[in-house]
């Protein structure tokens, strides 16, 4: 898998996402916003974890990984702020407009600068290598957050059933005591019934 391949997909995924955000409303909007932080925030990780850190000795392209984690740093603070919001209001889009123009930049920088000159200071093997690591940990983070999505979703519906057990059994309870309560009323109003009678053969 060659490195460049990879994140050059991402960079055209997150790119899209970014147009349908432009055109949605609503709740819409901060759905495909929150595809776009997640994107980005695994693309970042992949790129900090083990793209950069192949590029930081080289000379050629030492300072412009430098400043990539900069711009790395811009982009998380941005997603940070934007995600505390409830609703999709003026201030809200003008932040987002900010942020697609930082990831823009970003992505204009790296394939346009640091791509070529990793090239350069790296051979078609390292690149192969790279990029092979970067879609390991792609996937590994990926089914991490799947598992953890789908735990969350098994304690809801735990929790769903443990509160309909509890229900029924509470509906039952509440059915019993009155059941008792029926029974109670037919016996003493038999016992009423039977007493009545005695008195009434005693007088005559």
């Amino acid at each position: 898998m060659d490195a460049f391949n990879l994140l050059k997909t991402d960079h055209e995924k997150v790119a899209e996402l970014f147009d349908q955000l432009e055109s949605s409303n609503g709740k819409a909007k901060l759905q495909v916003f929150a595809q776009i932080k997640t994107e980005l925030e695994l693309h970042t990780h992949i790129e900090e974890t083990i793209f950069y850190p192949a590029l930081e000795d080289p000379k050629q392209t030492h300072e412009l990984v430098l400043e990539a984690y900069e711009e790395h740093d811009v982009v998380k603070k941005l997603l940070k702020e934007l995600s505390k919001a409830k609703t999709a209001n003026e201030e809200w889009e003008a932040q987002a407009k900010v942020l697609r123009e930082n990831v823009e930049h970003h992505v204009e920088e790296e394939e346009n600068e640091l791509f070529p000159k990793t090239r350069a200071a790296l051979s078609q093997e390292e690149i192969d290598t790279l990029g092979e690591q970067m879609e390991n940990e792609k996937n590994r983070k990926q089914r991490g957050s799947r598992s953890s999505s789908a735990k969350k979703s098994g304690g809801a519906t735990k929790s769903a059933s443990k509160t309909k057990s509890a229900s029924t059994a509470a509906k039952r309870a509440r059915a019993s005591k009155k059941g008792a309560s029926k029974s109670g009323s037919k016996s003493s109003a038999s016992k009423r019934s039977r007493s009545s009678k005695k008195s009434a053969a005693k007088k005559r």
